[in-house]
C-alpha cells in the first residue's frame, strides 16, 4: 500500500488553495455588508412609500417578510441553544482548570455588565430622555410577556421536556441542557455515542442557521420597511433623545470600555480584537439575535487565539447570559425614560436596584431578539408601571440592532480577557488576525471543520 509523502501532501494542499472556488460567490460580487446597507436603504424607501401613498399591500408584504425572517431565526433557537450548551459543558473535560475558567468567565460577565449599566444610568441622568417627547401614560400599554423575580426563579425548572421547546422558554432549555451536559460528563465513556451525535446535530443546526443568516438583508428590508410604514418618521422623532442615548451608551461601552479592558487587563491590541470580531458584530447588528450569531461569534473568538475547548463553553454560555446592551444599558435608560413619562421619582436606592437586576437577571434576556422580559423584570423590581413597556415597542427594532451588536462584542471580549489572564491565549494568532467579511469567516470555519485528517507517513 503506497502513501503520499509529506512534501507531496503539502504541494497538493497548496495547489488546492490556489485553485478557484467552485460555484458562484455572492460575497465576491456584492459583499454582505453592502447587501445589509442596501436592505436598510431599500426598506426605508419602501416603508416611506407605503406610508405616504397609503399602499396597504406593500406594508403588509414588508411585515410578512420581516416576520418570516424572525420566525426562521426562532425556529433554530431552541435546538441550537440546547445542543450548544450541552456540548459546551462536555467540552470542559478537555480544559485544564475548567472550574477556574468558568468562575473567571462569570466574574468578568458581571464586571462588564456593572460598568455598562453605570454608563447607561449616567447618560440617562444627564440627558433626561423622557422629557419633551409629548408622550403620556395613556400612550403606554401592557406587554404580552412580562417578567418578575418569582417568575424568573420558579420558571427555571420546566414541568416537562416538551413545553420549553414549543414555547421557546430559553432559560428552561438552558437548564435542561446544563443538566444533560453534566450527566454526560458523569457517565464518561458510556455517553460517548450520545456526545458524538450531539456534536453532529450542533454542526447541522449551525449550517442550517447560516442559510437563514444569508437572508438577513431581505429580513432587514422587511423589518425596517414595516416599522417606517407602520409608525412613520414622526414617531421616531419623539424618541430621538432616547434612541441617541442607547446608541451612544452602546458605542461608549463597545469602543471605549472594551478597548481599555483589552489594553490594560488583557494587554492586547484592541484594534486587532475588532478586526477579528467584526464579522460577528456586523451580523449581530442586522440579525438582532445573539443566539443566531453564536456560531460565528465562536469562530471569531477562536480566530482571536482563544482555545477552541474554552471558546466552545464561554461563547454559548455568553450568548444566553451576557447582554451588556439588552440587559444593562437599555434597561437603565428605559427605566429613567418611563419614570419621567409617568412622573415617578427615582432615588439612589432605585439606581442600585437597576444595577443589581442588570448584573444578576441578565439571563432573562436569553439571546432572543428584543429585551422585553428583562425590561419588565427591571420595572417590576422598581415598582414602575409595566404599561411603560408599550411606549418603547415602536422603536424597539431600531434600538435592538445596536444593543445586540454590543451584546456580541462583549461575548467575544470576555473569553479573550480570561484567556489572556490565564496565559492560554495564542497571542501570535491574535496579533496576526485580519479583517474579513462574514462570508469568508464562516466558510473558513466550514472548511476547517470538514478538513480531512492527514494520513500517517
Amino acid at each position: 500500500m503506497s502513501s503520499a509523502s509529506p512534501a507531496s501532501s503539502a504541494t497538493s494542499a497548496t495547489d488546492q488553495e490556489k485553485q478557484p472556488k467552485s460555484g458562484f460567490s455572492i460575497s465576491s460580487k456584492f459583499p454582505f455588508w453592502a447587501q445589509i446597507i442596501a436592505g436598510l436603504v431599500l426598506g426605508g424607501l419602501l416603508g416611506w412609500l407605503a406610508r405616504s401613498q397609503d399602499i396597504g399591500w406593500l406594508k403588509e408584504t414588508l411585515g410578512q417578510i420581516g416576520d418570516i425572517f424572525v420566525q426562521l431565526l426562532k425556529l433554530a433557537v431552541a435546538p441550537l441553544v440546547f445542543f450548544a450548551i450541552l456540548v459546551s459543558i462536555t467540552n470542559l473535560r478537555k480544559v485544564n482548570n475548567a472550574a477556574r475558567l468558568a468562575t473567571r468567565t462569570l466574574l468578568w460577565f458581571m464586571i462588564t455588565s456593572l460598568i455598562a449599566v453605570a454608563i447607561g444610568l449616567a447618560i440617562g441622568l444627564l440627558t433626561d430622555p423622557g422629557s419633551g417627547t409629548g408622550l403620556t401614560p395613556k400612550d403606554g400599554k401592557l406587554p404580552k410577556h412580562t417578567g418578575s423575580w418569582l417568575d424568573f426563579l420558579t420558571g427555571i425548572i420546566p414541568t416537562d421536556v416538551v413545553t420549553p421547546f414549543t414555547e421557546l422558554n430559553v432559560l428552561q432549555i438552558v437548564f435542561m441542557a446544563a443538566v444533560a451536559g453534566i450527566a454526560l460528563l458523569q457517565l464518561g465513556e458510556k455517553a460517548k455515542p450520545i456526545l458524538t451525535l450531539s456534536e453532529a446535530v450542533l454542526e447541522l443546526l449551525q449550517k442550517a442557521l447560516w442559510w437563514v443568516i444569508r437572508l438577513a438583508p431581505l429580513g432587514t428590508l422587511g423589518l425596517i420597511g414595516f416599522a417606517i410604514a407602520d409608525y412613520g418618521w414622526d414617531l421616531i422623532g419623539k424618541y430621538a433623545t432616547f434612541t441617541a442615548d442607547v446608541y451612544i451608551g452602546c458605542a461608549l461601552v463597545m469602543f471605549g470600555v472594551y478597548p481599555v479592558l483589552l489594553a490594560t487587563v488583557a494587554k492586547v491590541n484592541p484594534l486587532q480584537f475588532f478586526k477579528g470580531a467584526w464579522p460577528a458584530i456586523q451580523l449581530a447588528f442586522v440579525s438582532r439575535s445573539s443566539v443566531g450569531t453564536m456560531p460565528l461569534t465562536q469562530k471569531v473568538t477562536e480566530r482571536l487565539g482563544v482555545p477552541k475547548e474554552y471558546a466552545s463553553f464561554a461563547v454559548p454560555f455568553g450568548s444566553t447570559t451576557k447582554m451588556d446592551g439588552c440587559a444593562a444599558i437599555y434597561p437603565a435608560l428605559a427605566a429613567i425614560f418611563i419614570a419621567q413619562i409617568f412622573d415617578v421619582h427615582l432615588g439612589l436606592g432605585d439606581y442600585v436596584l437597576i444595577a443589581f437586576v442588570s448584573v444578576i437577571g441578565s439571563a432573562a434576556t436569553a439571546g432572543l431578539t428584543g429585551a422585553t422580559v428583562m425590561l419588565t423584570l427591571t420595572l417590576s423590581t422598581l415598582g414602575l408601571p409595566l404599561e411603560g413597556v408599550g411606549l418603547l415597542m415602536a422603536i424597539d427594532p431600531v434600538l435592538d440592532m445596536m444593543r445586540t451588536a454590543t451584546n456580541v462584542a462583549g461575548q467575544a471580549l470576555v473569553p479573550v480577557i480570561v484567556s489572556a489572564r490565564e496565559n492560554i491565549l495564542d497571542r501570535d494568532a491574535f496579533d496576526s488576525v485580519h479583517l474579513s467579511p462574514v462570508d469568508d469567516t464562516y466558510e473558513s470555519r466550514t472548511r476547517e471543520d470538514q478538513s480531512p485528517v492527514p494520513a500517517a507517513a
